[in-house]
């Protein structure tokens, strides 16, 4: 035969301490599967932050500097290396951020400004890169001498402000008091007082034009 213990009063102190160290006992469990899943969350939460505000700040920085370059009906006044001015206006400029160059909108240049006569060019677009002191105009580039009455269009002109030289490569077509001309290429010098016509074996145009001479 052997003894039980007697029962344990539900009210006796020692029952008391049992229930209290099982409340316990099922605290500390709960929280060591809780808490490793609240300290992934926080990490995960912070890289998240991190990565959404840095973004948040380049987009910012960007069209700041999108927004403090922006002009409308700019205007810049220059000379060339012989000290004859010229004049590039545009409707809109634009500085690129990633290349420092001026984009233009609807660019008008004027060459010789308060000459004899004036060369003027107009097109749709362009840039200019200050440093390098070119201008590339086009598409439907436009140029008039007010002075000889030669008429040009090409789909892009490259402007040296440096010399005054004004060149393309991609196709040209001119009328003038010599009548009608197309050419692969020309190159105008002298604040167009000599322009130059180069030409493929399609079109066998080449040759070099005085606009000063046929006002003669």
């Amino acid at each position: 035969m052997t003894d039980t213990p007697p029962p344990v009063d539900p009210t006796s102190p020692t029952a008391a301490k049992a229930r209290h160290w099982r409340a316990h006992s099922r605290r500390v469990m709960l929280f060591r599967r809780v808490l490793p899943m609240v300290i992934l969350l926080l990490a995960g939460g912070t890289v998240a932050w991190i990565v959404l505000r840095s973004a948040i700040s380049d987009a910012e920085r960007r069209a700041e500097q999108r927004s403090d370059v922006a002009l409308d009906n700019a205007l810049y006044y220059g000379q060339d290396d012989q000290g004859r001015s010229f004049v590039i206006g545009a409707k809109g400029v634009v500085r690129v951020a990633e290349t420092g160059h001026l984009r233009l909108v609807g660019p008008v240049l004027r060459l010789n400004l308060g000459g004899a006569k004036v060369t003027e060019m107009t097109a749709d677009g362009g840039t200019y890169d200050e440093a390098a002191r070119r201008v590339v105009i086009g598409p439907n580039v436009r140029i008039s001498d007010g002075g000889s009455g030669f008429v040009l269009t090409t789909p892009e002109a490259v402007v040296d402000t440096r010399t005054g030289v004004v060149t393309g490569d991609k196709g040209v077509q001119g009328t003038g008091p010599l009548g009608t001309m197309a050419a692969t290429s020309y190159v105008i010098r002298d604040q167009g007082e000599s322009i130059e016509f180069r030409g493929t074996v399609e079109n066998k145009v080449r040759g070099t034009i005085n606009p000063a001479s046929s006002r003669r």
